[in-house]
């Protein structure tokens, strides 16, 4: 019996062909192509959150297009033919850290630092980049002991590594109230995904 094209649809956008999969799907089984094709979006942008919480509008991009289905404003060619496109998208966000030449987790420091400010020179952009590797390499060398979280000490030593940081080292173009917004979304994201030495989210 020949594979189901359906069920043997990859959670690795990169390999799934985006044409053959049009061709399939005008074949019949619709709503069953895009029922997967839902799931395996869900599933894929889930993950892509996890590691940076910056992507959080990828979710709710897809939460306002599986409402337009199911209340009729989209039927399911439309639904399918946006499923792509968002999958498309979201293959390209996967190789973004590689193109920034970043790590998974540095481009997710940069992201918290850049947004905004988004239009950054190229000049000011590359100083940000430099700032999260070495933001990310300092806490893991020096201050992300075994369960940092669990006291007040081991918590402002973080805190403060992270303001000292951004302080000494952002580009001019970030203002007090700009700066002191970056050191709690970075010092918030810090203690979410990391908790231990050798123990975060990326690991």
């Amino acid at each position: 019996m020949p594979e189901d094209p359906v069920e043997h649809l990859t959670t690795d956008l990169s390999k799934i062909d985006f044409e053959k999969l049009r061709k399939e799907f005008a074949k019949g089984r619709k709503r069953t192509y895009v029922e997967r094709l839902r799931s395996i979006t869900q599933y894929r942008i889930r993950e892509l959150v996890r590691l940076n919480k910056s992507r959080v509008d990828y979710m709710k991009h897809l939460q306002a297009m599986i409402d337009d289905y199911n209340e009729g404003r989209m039927n399911v060619d439309q639904f399918f033919e946006a499923l792509v496109q968002l999958m498309t998208e979201l293959d390209e966000e996967e190789k973004r850290h590689a193109e920034e030449n970043l790590t998974e987790e540095e481009l997710a420091v940069f992201d918290l630092l850049t947004r905004p400010p988004d239009k950054l020179a190229k000049k000011d952009k590359e100083t940000v980049k430099k700032v999260a590797r070495d933001l990310l390499r300092t806490l893991k060398e020096e201050k992300l002991v075994l369960d940092w979280r669990k006291t007040q000490q081991t918590r402002a030593a973080v805190r403060q590594a992270i303001e000292v940081e951004l302080d000494t080292k952002l580009p001019e173009i970030y203002t007090k109230k700009l700066y002191d917004q970056k050191c709690e979304l970075v010092y918030q994201h810090v203690f979410e995904s990391y908790w231990g030495k050798n123990q975060s989210v990326y690991g």
